[in-house]
């Protein structure tokens, strides 16, 4: 049997490890399937990128660990998780996934409550009398 690529995939406070192997293309997170998993079709999309773009859907078994964060953080976070362990299988497949976009991190993330003001930016209210 074929070694499996391990990945780590995050994104704002979600942790997805991503492991891949050869096989018939069943992915599944948190031992569900992932389209039980994420319910919403675009959360579903977001997580089959990676395999869409090689036309690789039915090539390879995923298998996802995902904790923290919600469903979309945890979806975008399986998604650089697998590219990820994409090329770590092979590394001709990074220029394709690269110009599709799914190797990025994105880097943002809530930002934190200020003293004095009732969320990060938003302001109690004003009143001058």
């Amino acid at each position: 049997m074929e070694k499996q690529k391990n990945a780590v995939g995050r994104r704002k406070e979600a942790v997805t490890r991503v492991f891949l192997s050869k096989g018939t293309g069943t992915i599944t997170v948190n031992d569900k399937d992932y389209k039980q998993y994420f319910s919403l079709q675009y959360l579903q999309n977001q997580v089959e990128l990676p395999m869409k773009t090689l036309q690789a859907l039915d090539k390879y078994d995923v298998k996802i660990n995902a904790s923290g964060g919600g469903m979309k953080g945890q979806a975008e976070a399986a998604k650089l998780g697998i590219a990820r362990a994409l090329v770590q299988l092979n590394a001709e497949f990074r220029p394709v996934l690269k110009a599709v976009g799914v190797l990025k991190r994105d880097p943002r993330s809530v930002e934190r409550k200020k003293f004095g003001h009732k969320k990060a930016r938003r302001s109690f209210q004003f009143s001058k009398r």
